[in-house]
């Protein structure tokens, strides 16, 4: 049977499925439909912050459900209740009475790459982007997972950093780079250092009292304020720009003079399992030549997270590690990752066909969903 032509990928599967449709989340928008022992995952729809992607991913659903013909045993969706897909995952699911299955963003990153890789074992997932709603509520997005299937456990996380201004922070970093001096103790500097910004003092005021700044474990953010606080830059005009300079620049700095040694004490694993990277920053915040603050950056994160990885490892009892998000784009922490878990003898299994970031989203939903479904039988 010809496949729609909204299909972009068809993968393989392990083991035959139940037909299962999935609606992705929100940013970078993709759905995906199992039949028999395959996963048809649709082309990019987009972020779904407009009629026309909304009307878009409704109308795609529904040409994946035409094609396939019978009815899906599950709609499995984001935990986020506000998303369009959510909702229209709730719409579809009444219309077809079948159940709805909600799949934590994070679990979703790590469940697209076991089904590229016919993955059925438990793995250690490290899963790194900007955000996805966490399992307590809160905003996450550096998280080092158990994922078995259908199910996850949350070992670790970075340590959160508070967003001043909430998702505002997100697109100005020098507000991150605000909350890393806050939390190193310096909140005073921040109107100084930031006099070009009028909120500035104001921010500084929000971070002393508390006051709107809720707590991020984002990875992507932690790209924010080391951005931020080396002047490369204060505010986005387009998604990941403060990401790509520091990635840009650290490149820079390697291509001349080789990849630097990053100093001792960068970063502090608790007993509980969480990646405090504050030494880092405190060693970073005062560098002038922010292309070398760049390149050590990505040393010692790379270093960090390798560290931290191969800790849990030990600990469980797990020697296959699975990344997903949107900062394994960065080809510079990819591949110093690689070649430290490698080093340790841990396998890294890493998005192939379809890209570590949003996109997969849609896949491991399904993913989920089809070994839930399979494991309540």
């Amino acid at each position: 049977m010809t496949q729609p032509g909204c299909v972009e990928h068809v993968i393989p599967l392990s083991h035959p499925v139940k037909p299962v449709l999935a609606v992705g989340a929100w940013f970078k928008n993709t759905l995906c439909i199992t039949s028999g022992q395959e996963a048809f995952a649709s082309k990019t729809i987009g972020d779904l912050d407009n009629p026309g992607a909304c009307r878009a991913h409704e109308e795609t659903a529904r040409v994946l459900l035409g094609w396939l013909n019978e009815k899906p045993v599950a709609i499995a969706h984001d935990l986020h209740p506000d998303f369009h897909s959510t909702r229209f995952a709730a719409q579809l699911a009444a219309e077809l009475d079948v159940p709805l299955i909600a799949v934590q963003h994070h679990h979703a990153h790590i469940a697209a790459v076991c089904a590229e890789h016919g993955v059925d074992e438990p793995v250690l997932g490290l899963a790194l982007d900007g955000v996805g709603i966490g399992a307590d509520g809160n905003a996450w997005g550096g998280e080092l997972l158990r994922v078995d299937g259908a199910g996850f456990q949350r070992l670790g996380h970075l340590r959160p950093l508070p967003l001043p201004g909430g998702d505002r922070a997100a697109r100005e970093p020098w507000r991150m780079a605000a909350a890393v001096l806050h939390e190193l103790g310096r909140n005073g500097e921040i109107p100084l250092r930031f006099a070009d910004q009028p909120a500035a003092a104001t921010v500084a005021a929000m971070l002393q009292r508390g006051l709107n700044c809720p707590p991020s474990s984002s990875t992507g953010r932690v790209f924010d304020a080391m951005a931020g606080l080396l002047g490369l830059c204060r505010k986005m005009e387009f998604e990941a720009q403060a990401a790509t300079a520091l990635e840009q620049s650290a490149t820079h700095y390697i291509a001349a003079h080789g990849m630097p040694q990053f100093p001792g004490g960068g970063w502090h694993i608790s007993p509980e399992g969480q990646l405090d990277l504050l030494p880092l920053f405190a060693q970073l915040a005062d560098t002038a030549d922010a292309v070398y603050g760049a390149a050590v950056f990505h040393a010692t994160l790379a270093a960090a997270l390798a560290d931290w990885v191969v800790k849990a490892a030990q600990r469980a009892g797990i020697r296959t590690v699975a990344c997903g998000g949107g900062c394994f784009f960065n080809k510079l922490l990819s591949a110093g990752l690689r070649e430290q878990i490698n080093v340790a003898g841990l396998q890294l299994l890493a998005a192939k066909r379809v890209q570590p970031g949003d996109t997969a989203i849609a896949l491991g939903q399904a993913w989920v969903a089809c070994n839930s479904l399979a494991a309540a039988e």
